[in-house]
């Protein structure tokens, strides 16, 4: 089934009018296993709540232990002839897959507004996101290579091949569905691998239209999505003693809990790429005209602060700070909140209940912390239907304070404070166990190159924020992660070397 804004009234770009959401959601949703559409075998389902309203919109199957096993069973029947399948046929496929996407992005758009809450105009950039990372990985099909050795034996060659690892676990967050969900099964497929695919539990409407898309497009049991809750499908996919290769993109709780609970039935690798408190610094030259929307760019406001990536923490030279600190709540004061399938809407509802208690518990914290002073932003205003909060930010005029500085909210909520000295700063910025990325803000060519040399951090932006650019790896060091996504390390992450000694 498809549908468009304009057989539900939806608005065109530009325009404002009342969307329906039922339109979209209101029908059979099933779970893609073996190249078939199905119910949970235990007939499991979850509703479906639209964070605008908290409203119940539609329901969704609900798998557990017996559809995963299912799952990965087919998987594993597929990969045989997937494996043998040329690579650039696999790219063939991933291509197809993208223009499947583009097609029908405009549909998907919708459903991960409707379903996670970020803004129509936001989610129209996730689609176009995911169709670029599924044509980026099919063009690196022949960059998949090993490598010759020499050897002092005349009558002898050594060489280097990589082979996929089988049936992959794929498990992507809330914040961006279809995006994670389409584009992080392209390497693992590219590679040979069959992919069993978890989304989020309170977002899997676009994940499970992409299993009615994939349908058309790949071999069966090739691509297998199953939705549930991480306690039963989740962590079946992870201990399963069939799937060897597990990546996961999501909180470092769960991540950590991931990689003990893999060990259990098989030596597995894992891969994670997990939270951060990242920091943003801008020095006493900077250029304070970029410097403010490089804060609300970089804190994902526009998502409602809901990546990892977010530059949550803001430290600002003191010579410069009430400028900067006054500005910035003036910009974040003037941000659209509101329903998210508006296309004026630049702030939507976050994506649930429990999120949004978890932003409102730390907006209550900051306003009971000594030394914090509340500049934009605040408290809900509870009587309001939906899950809406505004861009906060809290400023700490006298030096860092509490647990907002240390904790990620992974909500709409930055805070500040100043600083004065390059060590104290860099100190500070590197003083928590996570390290995912960090955005530094100077004229300075000098120290541009000190700090990035040591932020103790996996992506590094210098006078820009949150973008992530085409082939360039991205990942954390320390607690935010382990592994490299989004370029050919994690292409090759999905294969395993083997080497060939061969005498004539």
């Amino acid at each position: 089934m498809t549908t468009t804004p304009a057989e539900t009234g939806g608005a065109a770009p530009g325009r404002e009018a009342p969307v329906d959401a039922r339109a979209f959601v209101d029908r059979p949703w099933r779970m893609l296993i073996g190249g078939e559409l199905v119910s949970p075998v235990a007939g499991g389902s979850a509703d479906v709540i639209d964070p605008s309203t908290g409203e119940v919109l539609t329901t969704i199957p609900s798998g557990d232990e017996a559809d995963t096993d299912r799952a990965v069973a087919a998987a594993g029947a597929a990969f045989p002839a997937w494996a043998r399948t040329s690579i650039t046929k696999r790219a063939e496929r991933l291509l197809e897959l993208a223009e499947v996407i583009e097609k029908h992005g405009e549909e998907l758009a919708w459903l991960d507004t409707i379903d996670n809450g970020s803004p129509i105009g936001v989610m129209r950039g996730d689609f176009r996101m995911a169709v670029e990372h599924l044509r980026y990985f099919a063009g690196l099909a022949l960059q998949l290579r090993g490598e010759s050795i020499p050897v002092a034996e005349w009558d002898a060659v050594d060489f280097s091949l990589r082979d996929p690892f089988g049936v992959v676990g794929r498990i992507v967050p809330f914040n961006h569905p279809l995006m994670f969900a389409a584009s992080r099964i392209a390497a693992p497929l590219l590679a040979g691998n069959t992919v069993v695919l978890k989304p989020a539990e309170v977002t899997s409407l676009s994940a499970l239209r992409l299993g009615e898309l994939a349908c058309d497009v790949l071999p069966a049991g090739v691509l297998n999505i199953v939705s549930g809750p991480g306690r039963t499908v989740g962590e079946r996919l992870v201990t399963h003693p069939e799937v060897r290769r597990i990546a996961f993109t999501g909180s470092g709780e769960v991540g950590r809990r991931i990689q003990a609970r893999a060990a259990v039935s098989a030596v597995k690798v894992v891969t994670l790429e997990l939270g951060g408190k990242n920091p943003m610094i801008v020095f006493g030259d900077a250029d304070l005209d970029q410097v403010v929307p490089g804060a609300v760019r970089g804190m994902n406001f526009t998502w409602q602060g809901q990546s990892c990536g977010s530059t949550s923490r803001l430290y600002v030279h003191s010579s410069v700070y009430d400028k900067v600190i006054t500005t910035l709540g003036r910009e974040l004061d003037a941000m659209t909140v509101g329903d998210p399938k508006l296309e004026s809407t630049q702030v939507g509802p976050v994506v649930s209940a429990a999120q949004y208690e978890k932003v409102r518990s730390y907006i209550r914290i900051g306003l009971d912390t000594p030394g914090l002073e509340l500049v934009a932003g605040g408290l809900p205003d509870e009587s309001r239907p939906g899950y809406y909060i505004r861009p906060t930010l809290f400023s700490a005029p006298h030096g860092q304070v509490g647990p907002l500085f240390e904790e990620e909210i992974f909500g709409p909520v930055l805070v500040a404070a100043p600083f004065d000295d390059y060590d104290e700063i860099i100190e500070r910025a590197n003083a928590l166990p996570l390290g995912l990325t960090a955005s530094v803000w100077t004229r300075d060519l000098g120290i541009a190159m000190r700090s990035v040399r040591d932020l103790q951090t996996g992506y590094v932006w210098v006078n820009w924020s949150s973008s992530h650019i085409p082939g360039t790896s991205f990942g954390g060091v320390k607690d935010s992660g382990v592994g490299r996504e989004e370029g050919l390390s994690e292409l090759e992450g999905f294969t395993q070397p083997k080497n060939v000694y061969i005498r004539f």
